[in-house]
C-alpha cells in the first residue's frame, strides 16, 4: 500500500512556499545622469525595478528603489542604498528622457471591479508631474501595448516627443436593430462639450479580428502613435505598410523619422510569443512625406534594433530561418548613412572562440552600446548558463565577460557610459543586483562587479552541470558528436542518499533551455528532500545551432532517448533511490513526460504534466502555432494546403498518446483553460484516455489561466497539489 502524506507536510510545504516566493526578481534598471559633488566627487543614480509574489493579493506586485554609484570614471568607489522600496501600482511602462531630465510613464488605473481601466501618459520633471494625459478618453486609438514583443516607449531625440504602439482605433459595431435613445445621464459639461458623431456600422459587432495569439489576445492591428509632449497632440503615423505590423520602434537619427520592426500578418497571424521566428523586417517611415523604406532583408525574421549613442549605426538580431521558433541568430548592423548592411557575427553551428555558443532569443537590452558606439553587452544561453558578451562591431569578435566567475548566470538590465547594471543569480541564490564598468578593449575579462542588493544564499542545496555524451546507438548521424547537459539540485547532506528520491524534469519549446539562475520550483522541492534532474536534451539552446537543427524530424525519439539516457546516468553515478523517481514537465517537457511514461512504465513511479503536447495531428488544427507541428514533425510548412494523409500519420506516430496502452504511471495533469499554444483539450485527451484503462489520473483545470500557468494564484496551488501528488505516490 502507497504510504500516504502525513497530516503535518502539508503547512511545512506552504510556509516553504510562502518563503521562498518572497524573493524577488529584477524587471528593469535606469541609470540617472552623472553628478559631480562640490567636492569633485561623481555619482550617478541607479533606478531599480522589481517583480515579486504576493500571496494575500495573489498577484504579482512591482516596486522600484534607488541606489546611489560613486565612482571616478572607470571604477565604483562607492555603492548602496538610497531609501526603501515603494510600490509603483499602474505601471505598465516608464523610460527616461536621452538626458535624464523628463520620464514617461504609461499608467493603467481602474478595472478589475473598480470601473472601467483606463490608461494615462504621464510626464514627470524632478519631483513633480509634468503633464498627464488620458489617452482612454482622447480616443485616438485603443489601448496602448506594453507587452515585451511589440510594446516600447521612446522619447524622440528633442525630448519634445513620445513615441508608442497602441490597437489601431476600430469603427463602432451596432445591432441591425439598434435604436437611438436620449443620453439623460450625461452632465452638463459633457452636453456643452461638442462631440465628434461617429457613424457606426451596423451588423458588424460580431466580426472577428484575428490577434497575436497566447498572452497577446486583445492585440491585432498596432499602430505607431506620437504624443507631443507640449500640445497634447497626438497623431498616428502614416506610410506603415498594410501587411506587416509595426513595434519595436525608435526615434531615427535627427528625428526625421522613425525605425520600427514589421511583422507580416498575411495571409494570417501567427501566434508570436515565445517564437522570434517571425517574418519580419526593419523599416524606416519618414514623418514628413510619410514614406516607408525597407532596410533588411524581409524574407526572414529580425529583432532588437538597437541605434548607437552617435546615432549612425543600428544593431540589430536576424535569424537565419523562419523554421525553429528559437534558434541562433546573428549580429546585422545598418549604417545609416552609407545605407550598407553588415553581418558583424553570423550563426554559430558549434563553438566560435573560447567560450562563445552563439546568440540565443533573449532580447538586446533597451540601452546596450558602450559609450564610444563601438562595442555591445548582451547576455545570452551558452550550454547550461547564461552569461554577459561584450561585442566588439568593428573586429567582429565576441569575448565573454563573466566566464571565468562563478557558474550562474548573468541578465544585462542595462549600461550607459561604460557603467553596466546587471543581475546575478544560481539555482541556490536568488536574484543579486550588481554594477560594474565595462573595461577598455582587450582586457574585457577584468570586470569588477560591486554588489548594490546582495541576496542570500539558500543553504542544503548543492548543485552542478552533468555534462552527457549519447550512446553511438542514439547519435543524430547528420549531426554527430553533439553532446548535451543537465543540471542537477540535490540536498547538501541527505542523512541516507539512496533514500533520495529524483524528480527529471525536461524543459519545454522544444528549443530553449534550463540556466543555472534561481528557479522556484526546483529550489522547493530540493528543500522538501528531492533531487531534481533538468535535462537539456540535443535541441536545446545555448548550444550550437547544430544542436537546434538536429532535432525537427526527430521529436518524441532523440528527445526522449537523451532524457532517459540522463536519468540513468545519473541513477548510476549518484545512487538515489531508483524506485522513486518522478517526471515533471510542461508543454514539450509534457510531451517528453508522457512519452517516458509509455516507453519506460517501469522507470517512474509518479508523473505531473502542465499543458503537454499529446498528439501533434490533432493539435495542429487548435493551436496559435500550427507550423511548429510541422516543422518539429519533420515536414516544411506551408499556409496555403492542408498536409498530406501521410504527414497526418507521421505527427501521431510521434506522438505520446500512441503509447497510452503501455502508461501504468499515475498522473497529474494541470491545465490553462484559455492556453491558445497547447489548447488545454489535449490534457483532455490523454485524460480520457488514461481514464478509459483505469490509470490513476487527477486533473486540475484553471479556467482563466493561459499556457505558462504563472499566476500566482494558479502557481501557488499548483505547487501544493505537486507536492501532495509526489507525497502520496513516492511516500514521506
Amino acid at each position: 500500500m502507497e504510504r500516504q502524506v502525513l497530516l503535518s507536510e502539508p503547512e511545512e510545504a506552504v510556509a516553504l512556499y510562502r518563503d521562498l516566493s518572497r524573493h524577488p526578481a529584477l524587471s528593469a534598471a535606469c541609470l540617472g545622469p552623472e553628478v559631480t559633488t562640490q567636492y569633485g566627487g561623481r555619482y550617478r543614480t541607479v533606478h531599480t525595478e522589481w517583480t515579486q509574489r504576493d500571496l494575500e493579493r495573489m498577484e504579482i506586485i512591482r516596486f522600484c528603489r534607488q541606489y546611489l554609484v560613486f565612482h571616478d570614471g572607470d571604477s565604483v568607489v562607492f555603492a548602496g542604498p538610497a531609501g526603501n522600496s515603494v510600490e509603483t501600482r499602474g505601471e505598465l511602462l516608464s523610460r527616461e528622457s536621452p538626458s535624464g531630465a523628463l520620464k514617461a510613464v504609461l499608467r493603467k488605473v481602474g478595472g478589475s471591479g473598480s470601473g472601467e481601466e483606463k490608461q494615462f501618459l504621464e510626464v514627470w520633471e524632478k519631483n513633480r508631474k509634468l503633464k498627464s494625459f488620458n489617452l482612454s478618453a482622447l480616443e485616438k486609438h485603443g489601448p496602448v501595448y506594453e507587452d515585451d514583443c511589440f510594446g516600447f516607449l521612446s522619447w524622440s531625440h528633442s525630448e519634445t516627443h513620445l513615441l508608442y504602439v497602441a490597437e489601431k482605433k476600430r469603427p463602432k459595431a451596432e445591432s441591425f436593430f439598434q435604436t437611438k435613445a436620449l443620453d439623460i445621464s450625461a452632465s452638463e459639461d459633457d452636453m456643452a462639450r461638442p462631440k465628434k458623431l461617429e457613424q457606426a456600422v451596423k451588423g458588424d459587432q460580431f466580426v472577428f479580428y484575428e490577434d497575436w495569439g497566447e498572452t497577446l489576445v486583445s492585440k491585432s492591428t498596432p499602430a505607431l502613435c506620437v504624443l507631443d509632449v507640449e500640445s497634447g497632440n497626438i497623431s498616428v503615423l502614416e506610410g506603415v505598410p498594410e501587411h506587416v505590423s509595426p513595434g519595436q520602434a525608435f526615434w531615427a537619427p535627427g528625428d526625421t523619422g522613425v525605425v520600427f520592426v514589421g511583422w507580416w500578418h498575411e495571409p494570417f497571424r501567427l501566434g508570436i510569443r515565445y517564437c522570434t521566428n517571425r517574418r519580419s523586417a526593419l523599416y524606416y517611415v519618414d514623418l514628413s512625406g510619410g514614406k516607408c523604406e525597407l532596410l533588411s532583408d524581409d524574407s526572414l525574421a529580425v529583432f532588437s534594433p538597437r541605434l548607437s549613442p552617435d546615432q549612425c549605426r543600428i544593431l540589430y538580431l536576424q535569424f537565419p530561418s523562419l523554421d525553429c521558433h528559437h534558434q541562433c541568430s546573428r549580429f546585422c548592423l545598418y549604417d545609416w548613412y552609407t545605407k550598407v548592411t553588415s553581418v558583424v557575427v553570423d550563426v554559430v553551428p558549434r563553438q566560435l572562440g573560447e567560450n562563445y555558443f552563439g546568440m540565443y532569443s533573449c532580447p538586446l537590452s533597451l540601452d546596450c552600446w558602450s559609450a564610444d558606439s563601438q562595442r555591445v553587452v548582451f547576455y545570452s544561453a551558452q550550454r547550461s548558463r547564461q552569461d554577459l558578451f561584450v561585442l566588439d562591431t568593428q573586429r567582429g569578435t565576441v569575448t565573454s565577460l563573466t566566464a571565468e566567475g562563478t557558474a550562474g548566470s548573468w541578465t544585462l538590465l542595462t549600461i550607459d557610459r561604460d557603467l553596466m547594471v546587471a543581475q546575478f543569480s544560481t539555482p541556490s541564490l536568488p536574484p543579486s543586483l550588481k554594477v560594474g564598468f565595462l573595461p577598455p578593449a582587450g582586457k574585457e575579462q577584468s570586470v569588477l562587479w560591486v554588489s548594490l542588493e546582495e541576496a542570500e544564499p539558500i543553504p542544503d542545496i548543492h548543485w552542478g552541470i552533468r555534462v552527457l555524451q549519447p550512446p553511438p546507438e542514439q547519435e543524430n548521424m547528420q549531426y554527430a558528436g553533439l553532446d548535451f547537459e543537465a543540471i542537477l539540485l540535490q540536498p547538501s547532506n541527505p542523512p541516507d542518499k539512496t533514500q533520495v528520491p529524483l524528480v527529471v524534469m525536461p524543459h519545454g519549446g522544444p528549443h530553449s533551455s534550463f540556466v543555472t539562475a534561481w528557479m522556484l520550483f526546483p529550489a522547493a522541492l530540493c528543500k522538501m528532500g528531492f533531487a531534481v534532474l533538468l535535462v537539456n536534451y540535443r535541441g536545446s539552446i545555448g548550444f550550437g545551432q547544430d544542436s537546434i537543427l538536429s532535432l525537427p524530424g526527430h521529436v518524441g525519439d532523440q528527445d526522449v532517448k537523451d532524457v532517459q539516457f540522463a536519468v540513468e546516468q545519473v541513477l548510476r553515478e549518484e545512487h538515489f533511490d531508483a524506485s522513486r523517481v518522478a517526471l515533471m514537465g510542461g508543454s514539450h517537457g509534457g510531451f517528453l513526460s508522457c512519452h517516458l511514461i509509455g516507453l519506460y512504465p517501469e522507470t517512474y513511479r509518479v508523473c505531473v504534466v502542465r499543458n503537454p503536447v499529446v498528439n501533434i495531428a490533432s493539435m495542429m488544427g487548435s493551436t496559435d502555432i500550427p507550423d511548429w507541428c510541422m516543422v518539429e514533425a519533420g515536414f516544411p510548412y506551408s499556409s496555403h494546403c492542408l498536409p498530406d494523409i501521410s504527414v497526418w500519420a507521421n505527427m501521431l506516430d510521434k506522438s505520446p498518446i500512441k503509447h497510452v496502452p503501455q502508461v501504468k504511471t499515475p498522473l497529474l495533469l494541470m491545465l490553462g483553460q484559455e492556453d491558445r499554444r497547447v489548447p488545454f483539450k489535449q490534457g483532455m485527451e490523454y485524460y480520457r484516455a488514461l481514464k478509459a484503462r483505469n490509470i490513476p489520473v487527477r486533473l486540475l483545470l484553471y479556467p482563466k489561466s493561459c499556457h505558462t500557468l504563472s499566476e500566482v494564484e494558479v502557481e501557488s496551488d499548483s505547487f501544493m497539489n505537486i507536492i501532495l501528488w509526489l507525497h502520496t505516490h513516492l511516500g514521506s
